[in-house]
């Protein structure tokens, strides 16, 4: 009978370090999906959640690539995410049908669409605020979940080096998600670190995205916990 000791200390080892482990589960516990819920079942309360596209944020460099809800934020927990595969961007919940809501690019540079790139464009950068660095926006589902491309026609599959200004347009928010989950329309836009040949990096991997909160002037970290709606700093 001698493990019952070792036994007692191991459960009430794990009872003292109960309220620690609740406290970090909760830390990393996100309201997002509740909000997202709100925008898309109550059409009356876009107006309090809207985030406009107006104008930049004070100083802040970028400009919100389309209005309306930003649901997710940088480095979210709400599912399909979670603690071990946090979100990589922002998701902009715009209001209005499927292929009508604006998305234009948030800073002047190169943009690149890939052959096979249905949903998607990316643009190169200087960065504003760390001159002589490359970076990229990275802007996706732009098209319909059967497959019709909202990206603008100016920038067809193969586009490379095609210099646009902060402002332009370049597509629509549309609800396409490939082979994953289906989802309501919506923007993705991250902002990605480059290779040592200026080349795009893998935007799926947390640690080749940057907090887009000084760029924009907006709190967009989850990490800071800020309040819904999104509004400049």
């Amino acid at each position: 009978m001698k493990w019952k000791r070792p036994l007692l200390a191991l459960v009430l080892l794990g009872i003292a370090a109960l309220p620690v482990g609740l406290y970090v589960v909760r830390q990393w516990q996100s309201d997002s999906n509740t909000v997202i819920r709100r925008w898309l079942r109550e059409p009356e309360s876009r107006p309090l959640l809207n985030t406009t596209n107006d104008a930049t944020c004070g100083d802040a460099p970028f400009l919100l690539p389309s209005a309306g809800l930003i649901g997710l934020l940088w480095g979210d927990t709400a599912r399909p995410y979670n603690i071990l595969r946090r979100h990589t961007g922002i998701d902009i919940f715009g209001d209005g049908p499927n292929g009508t809501v604006p998305v234009v690019a948030a800073y002047d540079g190169y943009l690149k669409r890939g052959d096979d790139w249905l949903a998607t464009v990316a643009i190169r950068h200087d960065d504003p605020l760390q001159p002589g660095r490359t970076i990229w926006t990275y802007y996706t589902h732009l098209a319909s979940a059967d497959g019709e491309s909202y990206v603008h026609e100016a920038f067809p599959p193969g586009t490379s080096e095609q210099f646009v200004e902060q402002g332009t347009l370049l597509g629509y928010q549309g609800d396409y998600n490939g082979s994953g989950p289906r989802i309501a329309p919506h923007l993705h836009l991250s902002i990605v670190t480059a290779e040592a040949d200026g080349s795009l990096k893998n935007e799926a991997v947390l640690g080749n995205t940057l907090d887009p909160t000084p760029y924009f002037g907006l709190p967009l970290d989850f990490s800071d916990r800020p309040a819904f709606p999104v509004r400049c700093s």
